[in-house]
């Protein structure tokens, strides 16, 4: 057992007003110490609260009861009251049952990672659609939870027409629960109908849609603002903006793609936020190009872009095509090593999203990257086979569409896909028809 109790890393709080947490670290492998304590006290600090100690064990199963064993429990409620804290942060998730037995011996709130994170969601979510998708993992957080605040002789509801057996609180409490549920669902089913009908708005203006994914506070909101000239918040604290933003960008050749950015991936994103953002990030699925933005200045660069490339794997989209983009070459402690990176790691390019340094050469990677999506096609389509027309709207770029008594002549650039199946209806050129 490894620990580090409070006392060894205390913050001056005596004039400060904000809750104090004392965190409890639980991961297995010593060489991420320094990323997970950092990354848990940003957390802690991007929900308004201070870190005034911590503690740590490694443990090979978690224990059932408590998660930690039962000698660190008691180490950790003496810490609380030696530092003053009003509760205890635990950087994993943690079952109902293990935390009303951790508060009734530390006799201090206690919060898992995914509460802190979904706390910090709430508070920087501003649209309706941000807003409802929190509040679901909220309520699916909860839900199997709501046992562990219940006592084992719950007390029957009374009343008129509620005498008798009646129903408990809990399962009362539970059908509230799964009904709000439910109702949020359909709410975010709106919204989802809501962005499809946006997309489909699209096929006027068929342009390809790149999204800038990355690690929390690797720099998408300046980039953001860089490309597109847009005011989105930018904040070094993890998950500073939820709400995406979409702009149409113009390319050196004149061309133009949607730019569309995405929630802050970070390590153990929590499953039920990825499953309730999913209508958000479909606009990641969507998309034809990411921009996946590494804050290549941190040493643990790599870690972070293993953990954006997971998620991107487990949203069903390792398919797209994606051009790294090592960003804050500017704060990086060797640049010229930066960019012998860039030399050697395949569709890549180093800039400073904050300086504008290397933005040209972002710029130009993405107009090649898009420019092998689309090739060029003359065809007479016969007009039962009218619906191929239709999809060179939602697959590429309409030139020119003629109705013709022998069929509908078409001009465009179009995705590979398309082109095969419009192959049997070229003609080599346009008649005066």
């Amino acid at each position: 057992m490894n620990s580090r109790m409070p006392g060894e890393k205390l913050k001056k709080t005596q004039e400060d007003s904000r809750e104090k947490f004392l965190l409890v670290f639980v991961n297995e492998d010593q060489n991420e110490d320094d990323v997970v304590e950092g990354e848990l006290e940003g957390l802690v600090d991007a929900a308004g609260g201070v870190v005034v100690g911590s503690a740590r064990q490694r443990v090979d199963r978690p224990y059932k009861g408590t998660y930690i064993g039962s000698g660190k429990v008691e180490e950790v409620r003496d810490a609380c009251a030696e530092v003053q804290a009003d509760g205890v942060i635990f950087d994993c998730e943690l079952s109902g049952i293990q935390i009303r037995n951790l508060e009734e011996i530390i006799g201090k709130r206690v919060l898992d990672r995914t509460q802190l994170i979904l706390d910090i969601f709430a508070a920087r979510a501003r649209t309706r659609e941000g807003q409802l998708q929190v509040e679901l993992a909220q309520y699916t957080y909860r839900l199997p939870r709501l046992m562990s605040v219940y006592t084992k002789f719950e007390r029957q509801r009374g009343g008129i027409g509620m005498r008798g057996p009646g129903e408990t609180k809990l399962e009362s409490d539970r059908r509230m629960v799964r009904d709000r549920i439910a109702r949020l669902k359909q709410d975010i089913e709106g919204v989802k109908r809501h962005r499809d009908v946006q997309r489909e708005g699209r096929k006027d203006q068929p342009y390809p849609v790149v999204a800038i994914v990355g690690y929390t506070s690797a720099g998408k909101s300046t980039l953001m603002n860089r490309l597109a000239a847009t005011d989105v918040l930018v904040d070094a604290m993890p998950f500073a903006t939820l709400d995406p933003t979409t702009r149409l960008i113009d390319l050196p050749d004149g061309d133009r793609f949607f730019l569309s950015d995405t929630v802050g991936f970070i390590r153990k994103l929590p499953t039920l936020l990825v499953a309730a953002f999913r209508a958000t990030l479909e606009e990641l699925i969507y998309s034809d190009l990411l921009l996946h933005v590494v804050d290549v200045s941190t040493p643990e660069w790599e870690m972070q872009l293993d953990a954006v490339l997971e998620t991107i794997e487990s949203l069903k989209a390792g398919d797209i095509p994606v051009l790294t983009v090592f960003n804050k070459i500017d704060a990086a402690e060797n640049p010229a090593e930066v960019r012998r990176l860039v030399s050697e790691w395949q569709d890549s390019v180093a800039i400073s999203a904050l300086t504008g340094e290397g933005i040209p050469d972002l710029m130009a990677r993405i107009q090649g990257m898009l420019s092998g999506r689309l090739g060029r096609v003359k065809v007479l389509v016969p007009y039962d086979k009218a619906q191929l027309v239709e999809r060179a709207y939602d697959y590429g770029r309409v030139i020119t569409k003629d109705y013709r008594e022998d069929g509908i002549y078409l001009e465009a650039d179009v995705v590979a896909e398309l082109r095969g199946k419009l192959e049997p209806y070229r003609i080599a050129e346009a008649s005066s028809g």
